[in-house]
């Protein structure tokens, strides 16, 4: 029996609250939010809609993120255009580089929370 997807993401924050309180305004996800076309909201999950979820370990000397970080958080996005205009418009710093796109892969930009943490974003290719 194998398991059925990701039940939740639990990491360690200097301020917590602050840091919910981040991911819900410019990102909306979090207790209490949910995804287009998911259904009504809770106060405890995120509801998100179903798709791909990589799992994958790195090296351990990886520089594909900040060596002092364990992980990164990738989050799926409808639309990689209209979420970097949201962020920009809200200051939050962007980076992109053209060899992180692919074709057969998608679209990718990367920013950070406020705790440093890297946020990957990620617009799979068009079905």
């Amino acid at each position: 029996m194998a398991v059925l997807g990701i039940g939740g993401l639990f990491f360690r924050a200097q301020d917590p609250d602050a840091l919910n309180a981040w991911y819900r305004e410019h990102l909306g996800i979090g207790a209490g939010c949910a995804a287009e076309d998911t259904g009504p909201v809770d106060e405890w999950t995120w509801k998100t809609q179903g798709g791909p979820v990589v799992f994958a370990p790195f090296k351990h000397d990886t520089d594909y993120f900040a060596a002092d970080k364990q992980f990164m958080l990738n989050l799926r996005v409808a639309s990689l255009d209209a979420m970097l205009e949201q962020l920009s418009t809200a200051g939050i710093a962007i980076e992109t580089r053209a060899e992180w796109n692919d074709p057969s892969v998608g679209k990718f930009a990367r920013i950070h929370d406020p705790e440093g943490n890297a946020i990957e974003l990620w617009e799979p290719p068009a079905a």
